[in-house]
């Protein structure tokens, strides 16, 4: 997991370049595209953080690779996508253990007569008439290769 010290804009562009090894107007480039976008200062000078300096890295070596800068961009989205992913499934986990440790046994959840969400533990019976079941975990989850 990434650190906020990764994420301090610190470095100005003759050093983020530098760095990166790279040239300054390469940057700016980048930053035009939207490839790797630093911070800015209320004077608005850019500055790079060791995360935007890796990024850089990145960018360089996809493209010594022959990757067109299109791609690599949409390959730096979906990065991007992936890392908020991980973090909301992270957190999605913590919130369940915390849920399951207070409700020990709490397995399904439905919509009581007056609209209050009622947990139902292991082994009761939903009330058809007055209860309905809005969520119930599953056993495994399904393989959408094999279409369960």
């Amino acid at each position: 997991m990434a650190t906020a010290e990764e994420d301090l804009p610190l470095f100005a562009i003759a050093l983020a370049a530098e760095l990166a090894g790279m040239h300054p107007q390469t940057l700016r480039q980048y930053d035009r595209l939207g490839l790797v976008v630093p911070g800015r200062t209320r004077g608005g000078s850019r500055r790079y953080s060791a995360r935007d300096i890796e990024k850089l890295r990145e960018v360089a070596r996809m493209s010594s690779d022959g990757m067109s800068l299109p791609a690599i961009a949409r390959i730096l989205e979906l990065e991007e996508t992936v890392r908020r992913l991980r973090r909301e499934v992270i957190e999605l986990r913590e919130r369940l253990k915390e849920e399951s440790e207070y409700r020990p046994g709490a397995r399904v959840f439905a919509a009581g007569a007056t609209g209050a969400v009622v947990t139902l533990t292991s082994g009761r019976r939903v009330r058809r008439a007055t209860d309905i079941v809005v969520w119930r975990p599953l056993v495994d989850m399904p393989d959408e290769a094999d279409g369960r």
